[in-house]
């Protein structure tokens, strides 16, 4: 994040346990989600619905949020992907 010069305006410590009620209301304020596990990357409309596939895509297999969770303007980007990274981020 630094390398692009990235603000980070909160940090949430791993220890705190974030479930699927927990991504559903991250979502309440997203218009889209961009789900990614290393080369599969999902997209999710989430302006006027939020789905429990775009949750699901959320959480790791043992149900917690998958890290790192980042807000770029009204997107949520979850996992990683250095394509969609470098595109967001520039």
């Amino acid at each position: 994040m630094e390398a692009s010069k990235v603000d980070i305006l909160e940090t949430v410590m791993a220890s705190k346990k974030l479930q699927a009620s927990d991504a559903k209301a991250l979502l309440s304020d997203a218009a889209k989600l961009i789900a990614m596990k290393g080369k599969k990357v999902q997209e999710f409309d989430v302006s006027a619905k939020v789905g429990s596939d775009a949750v699901e895509a959320m959480l790791g297999p043992t149900g917690n949020l998958r890290a790192p969770t980042i807000k770029v303007g009204d997107t949520y980007l979850v996992g990683f992907n250095e394509d969609v990274f470098t595109s967001a981020f520039g």
